[in-house]
């Protein structure tokens, strides 16, 4: 998560996954029937374009919470939007503007990208030459979703869609930038190198600039301000649902699970100053959490909170991902700043949606992982969440860095080493990461003693100051031979640490090879050349390095998924770890023998040496 501003009631039961909000009848009568929900508006109004973009509004009638309306004549290809009428009393939690042109919540399809314009936050003033259309799809046959295909200890491939493919030269022009371009050969055959169990995607489902980024001339390239749940980034996606479909069916072909970044935690209508979009305008006072003075929670740090206290927010929450697993194969999500899913206001580990995400049947197999943090009051959770999750784990980020920086022992490496079971027990729940999309690269964290994000237009303020990290002598690039291999032999142990961890592990495109944000440590507006992955200028010989990792870790699976016992921790002479060997912030190292497993393995970490040597 970056740092700057950045369902129907049940009883508690699960919603049923036919469950929708629009969709197309049968046949007789033709059409599609809309429900929305926007249970204290005055009026809604469907309104529909034509292809010479000319609005018809069509009154919506009111069943309870409820708007509903059947429109013969709107099939697949159709284009609209909403808009709703009610009292504007930002005190009573109300931001009704029927001058708003909105977005259907649960829209799949859209005809454009959305772009930010101060007049999208005006009271009183027509958005409907600024908004996206919702289209109604043409309809996609649900798939029989098969068993996850991830394996358990696996490495994880975080990508970034177009900073991925943007610059890969086998890849066709008009393809690159695209999730179609993940299914290209040349994308497979580096996956495969890596043997790659999934890739997770940052988020690939529309979104909105922060206002603050189109004066500086900037724009969101990392997608957490996301306006509506369903809809994929038409720039991103153009082929829709469909384009994701066949991506996620070719690297399924070629054994590789498909994870997607999600952001439930807040929308792109940001705060009191924000856009007017499509939630805001619907239900503002109970989709977003307030205090008791009728102010906006931001336990996100980007204005607003979604309230999932609120059963209709955890509906709308579930039919997403029922929507990707049912329509798309996807094998499993990652829920950003994810807390706020449990928080009723405060974090509660029994909260409603993991049980409901645990009792619906398309849902409960698959593979779940928590950011386990926020910035509201007790927003640090990590070890916290439900036992069949996953989570990301960074304090193993910090601990092995700290450890190969020289101020951390090896009692801690040697921790993180084995799951972090002082965290998450001997459940195999931990991701293991020396680097994110958050944070510096792999090759920043060795170049750079301070974040330089300058670029960023905010006077370097943004991003996190305290990162640990060290240039290995020299600020930014440098051509001194001593210094390149200072750094080429901190990264190999960084990797090699990694690979030789208990759990899932997880390394971010491009960092096996390399690339450099030149010490930009929050790169989320940076859509060009800094957060491009640099093909031709790659790394092939840390690659190659990596690939070899990679190869041994995967003849080790699953016994890597939690780490083996029975084994014996040594010193780097062979001898047993005693106490003090423990204790000494002098003990050089330290090596693991997993004699019992088969086939038998040792890992051994020297610091002085700045080696990582994994053994057949």
């Amino acid at each position: 998560m970056h740092n700057p501003p950045r369902p129907s009631k049940n009883n508690g039961l699960p919603p049923k996954p036919a469950d929708s909000r629009v969709t197309p009848v049968s046949p007789t009568p033709p059409g599609t029937t809309f429900r929305i929900r926007a249970p204290h508006a005055e009026s809604v109004s469907l309104c529909l374009f034509d292809a010479a973009d000319r609005e018809t509004a069509h009154p919506m009638m009111r069943e309870g919470e409820d708007w509903t309306l059947h429109l013969p004549e709107a099939g697949p290809g159709t284009r609209y939007g909403l808009r709703a009428s009610g009292p504007f009393a930002p005190e009573q939690g109300h931001r009704f503007d029927q001058s708003k042109l909105l977005v259907d919540p649960r829209a799949q399809l859209l005809d454009r990208r959305f772009a930010y314009d101060p007049r999208l936050a005006a009271l009183g003033v027509d958005t409907a030459d600024l908004v996206p259309r919702a289209v109604i799809p043409a309809p996609l046959p649900p798939l029989d979703p098969a068993p996850p295909c991830f394996t358990p200890g696996g490495l994880i491939y975080e990508v970034n869609v177009r900073a991925l493919t943007m610059l890969h030269p086998d890849i066709p022009a008009p393809l690159r930038g695209t999730v179609g371009a993940l299914a290209h050969p040349a994308i497979l055959a580096h996956l495969k190198k890596l043997h790659v169990s999934a890739v997770e995607l940052m988020p690939i489902t529309a979104w909105i600039d922060e206002r603050h980024l189109p004066p500086l001339g900037l724009t969101n390239a990392w997608g957490y301000n996301p306006v509506v749940p369903m809809a994929l980034d038409p720039g991103l996606c153009p082929g829709g649902l469909a384009e994701l479909r066949a991506t996620v069916a070719a690297l399924h072909a070629h054994g590789i699970g498909v994870l997607l970044d999600l952001v439930f935690n807040h929308t792109g209508e940001s705060d009191v100053f924000g856009p007017t979009l499509s939630l805001r305008g619907l239900d503002n006072r109970e989709t977003y959490a307030h205090d008791s003075k009728g102010h906006l929670v931001n336990d996100t740090g980007c204005g607003n909170t979604l309230d999932f206290a609120r059963p209709h927010v955890r509906q709308l929450a579930l039919e997403t991902l029922r929507h990707f697993v049912r329509l798309c194969g996807i094998d499993g999500f990652r829920f950003d700043l994810a807390p706020v899913m449990a928080r009723a206001p405060g974090f509660a580990a029994d909260a409603p949606i993991f049980a409901e995400i645990a009792a619906d049947p398309v849902l409960a197999d698959r593979v779940l992982i928590a950011e386990p943090w926020d910035i509201g009051p007790g927003g640090y959770q990590l070890g916290n969440f439900p036992a069949n999750w996953l989570e990301w784990n960074d304090r193993y980020r910090d601990d092995v860095r700290r450890f190969w920086r020289g101020d951390a022992g090896v009692g801690l490496l040697a921790t993180r080493l084995a799951g972090s079971t002082d965290l998450f027990g001997t459940a195999p729940r931990s991701v293991n990461f020396v680097a994110a999309h958050d944070g510096m690269t792999l090759a920043d964290t060795l170049a750079w003693s301070g974040r330089h994000n300058w670029a960023n237009g905010e006077e370097n303020r943004d991003g996190h100051g305290g990162e640990v990290i060290w240039n290995c002598g020299a600020e930014g690039p440098s051509e001194d031979p001593a210094i390149l291999a200072h750094r080429a032999a901190d990264a190999r142990a960084l990797l090699g640490t990694l690979f030789a961890s208990a759990g899932a592990i997880m390394l971010t495109a491009g960092d096996e090879f390399g690339r450099s944000q030149q010490g930009n440590n929050n790169a989320y507006c940076q859509d060009n050349h800094l957060t491009w992955l640099d093909w031709a200028g790659r790394d092939t010989a840390l690659e190659d390095h990596v690939a070899a990792l990679a190869a041994w870790r995967a003849a080790r699976l699953p016994a890597l998924c939690v780490f083996p016992e029975p084994g014996a921790w040594l010193t780097l002479e062979g001898a047993a770890m005693t106490v003090p060997d423990w204790e000494s912030a002098e003990t050089p190292g330290l090596a693991y023998r997993a004699a019992a497993m088969e086939p038998a393995y040792a890992v051994r970490i020297d610091r002085p040496a700045r080696t990582v040597q994994l053994d057949p």
